[in-house]
């Protein structure tokens, strides 16, 4: 008997948010919740006793989570040929590290597609994002045959994490910064955290586009896309430019 997954087993079906959602806080790296149309359940189906699960029960070892993506623009951002509700967006994917199974995900991720184009046969195109301060750059993308548009020009503007300490840093991402003080400009967070603080600009994330309607379709989406299709990133290097504010002690403004 192999202690690796026999990927040939492998396949998805809907689950419950509820399921879900407990799975996606307690393993992927955000440990957060996002929004969810659909959510698909990896599973590993055991007919005999299989060392790596220690069970001969079907297993759930990840989930894709697919939802419609923030704001009026993101599908216009994309192509004007397509409406909001023909957009889905990955926006989480986590799959239990298994050894020697460096494909699961692209498979996993192919195999929801399949299933999206059945279930909801509205939707042209899936959109993702690789999270470039994680380090990642979109390799389970690339596998899947997604377009690329780069980690620049479809940015809206930068976004900033704080730190109120030093050595080490403690970074606040700019969705935290915003939702508990309000705003990023700094001369208000001065005034706000009343004390001194570091910033960082946070790495924008690699978008990734993949259009699932007919091919004559298709061809009409890529050739009115608003933003051109780059060559895959091979590295990506990001380096941490963090700026000192300096702000005089202040206990009747701070929060802490």
């Amino acid at each position: 008997m192999t202690d690796f997954v026999d990927t040939t087993k492998l396949y998805i079906r809907e689950i419950s948010k509820s399921v879900a959602k407990d799975m996606i806080i307690k393993n992927h790296y955000t440990h957060k919740w996002s929004l969810c149309r659909v959510a698909y359940g990896i599973f590993y189906k055991s007919d005999k006793y299989n060392n790596f699960f220690n069970t001969t029960d079907d297993v759930l070892i990840g989930c894709a989570i697919f939802g419609q993506p923030v704001g009026r623009s993101a599908a216009e951002s994309i192509t004007p040929l397509i409406k909001i509700n023909q957009v889905l967006e990955l926006t989480r994917l986590w799959v239990k590290d298994i050894p020697n199974d460096k494909n699961i995900e692209s498979y996993s991720i192919s195999q929801c597609i399949k299933q999206i184009k059945i279930q909801f046969p509205d939707i042209k195109c899936i959109i993702s994002y690789a999270d470039g301060e994680q380090s990642h750059k979109g390799t389970i993308y690339q596998a899947c045959n997604f377009l690329y548009q780069g980690n620049s020009s479809v940015a809206l503007m930068p976004n900033y994490s704080i730190s109120l300490t030093k050595n080490p840093y403690n970074w606040m991402h700019s969705r935290t910064v915003s939702s508990k003080y309000g705003s990023h400009n700094v001369e208000h967070l001065k005034r706000t955290i009343g004390k001194t603080f570091y910033r960082k600009k946070e790495s924008n994330k690699h978008r990734y586009i993949l259009f699932i309607s007919n091919k004559g379709e298709n061809r009409k989406f890529i050739k009115s896309l608003k933003h051109p299709i780059l060559p895959y990133p091979k590295n990506n290097k990001h380096i941490d430019e963090i700026q000192e504010f300096l702000v005089e002690n202040n206990s009747d403004n701070s929060f802490f």
